[in-house]
């Protein structure tokens, strides 16, 4: 016998309270209690806080739109960040206090490959320049500066505006365990997307204002039983060092096992590595590497101690080895 086909679930019929030509947030409410649809709402940024009850710390969330990958040829052409003050305590936003984006001509023309992805045209940028005390004030007692992928936009701002190398940074991508926190990807937009909203992104004020509503949910994670949000979790990342671990003269035939564990390929140093943020999560690494790469036998595995000061820069932190 054929199976019997399962009859598709019927939409919610329309009440009285939501006649045809009802307002779309209610045809979006019906949708969403129907188990075979999930809307997403346009991402619209939050301005307005609670207002805070204790003591604040002033963050900056920033993205950049640049001419290319190489932070040695390419430049910046769109600078964007959203200042804000954040309670420790709890982790929330409580005042956005200033709201940044400027765009800048580079001197040559922008690859078209990289206008495909931002949509900023020579002719918009033509003649532009951003703003540097603009830029400078922005800075002003910044805690901690936040962007997602900071080892990317942390290079470009540095070689434009110095200002930013004597900054903490944190980073959003590398600094919350996206995928132990339940999400298939740490892309902005596929965050954004699984938290129910959409936006028009690769433009860098609104890829801030998305990144600012992310990092103000709350993650699995919890501190002393209180919810943890992304922010709060960066924030604290932040005051404490990493520590990037090489596992030099690894076997070949490990690669696989390095790969799955999260290691990733320096091919100038040919080398691989990954990056730690306490002690007992070194011991446990050096232990891993010891049984799983180097069969037990003894071995050498580099260290890079970089704070907040220096790490997702260019520059290198304080160096040294481990014998295991």
């Amino acid at each position: 016998k054929k199976p019997k086909a399962l009859a598709p679930k019927p939409l919610p019929v329309p009440s009285p309270s939501m006649p045809p030509g009802a307002e779309p947030e209610a045809l979006a409410r019906a949708l969403d209690a129907h188990p075979d649809y999930r809307v997403l709402r346009r991402l619209v940024p939050r301005l307005v806080f609670p207002a805070a009850t204790g003591p604040v710390a002033t963050l900056l969330v920033l993205d950049t739109e640049t001419t290319g990958m190489d932070s040695a040829q390419d430049r910046v052409i769109e600078l964007g960040m959203v200042l804000f003050e954040f309670d420790p305590v709890s982790g929330t936003v409580v005042r956005v206090v200033d709201v940044f984006d400027e765009l800048e001509d580079p001197g040559f023309a922008i690859p078209p490959a990289t206008i495909a992805i931002h949509h900023i045209t020579d002719d918009m940028v033509s003649g532009r320049q951003i703003d540097d005390a603009a830029v400078a004030r922005m800075l002003k007692d910044v805690a901690v500066v936040i962007a997602h992928n900071a080892a990317f936009d942390r290079p470009f701002v540095e070689q434009r505006w110095p200002v930013f190398a004597d900054m903490d940074w944190a980073c959003s991508v590398k600094d919350i365990p996206w995928r132990e926190e339940g999400f298939g990807s740490a892309k902005l937009e596929f965050l954004c997307s699984e938290l129910g909203w959409f936006y028009d992104a690769h433009r860098a004020q609104i890829d801030c204002h998305a990144l600012l509503r992310v990092l103000s949910s709350s993650l699995k994670s919890s501190s002393e039983g209180k919810p943890m949000t992304g922010l709060l979790q960066l924030f604290k990342s932040a005051e404490n060092a990493r520590t990037i671990l090489r596992a030099f003269g690894s076997p070949f035939e490990t690669k696989d096992k390095l790969k799955a564990r999260g290691y990733r390929w320096d091919a100038e140093a040919r080398v691989w590595y990954t990056a730690v943020k306490s002690a007992e999560a070194l011991d446990l690494e050096a232990e891993w590497l010891k049984t799983q790469v180097y069969g037990g036998r003894s071995a050498r595995i580099g260290l890079e101690i970089q704070d907040a000061w220096v790490q997702f820069s260019s520059r290198s932190g304080q160096s040294g080895d481990r014998v295991l």
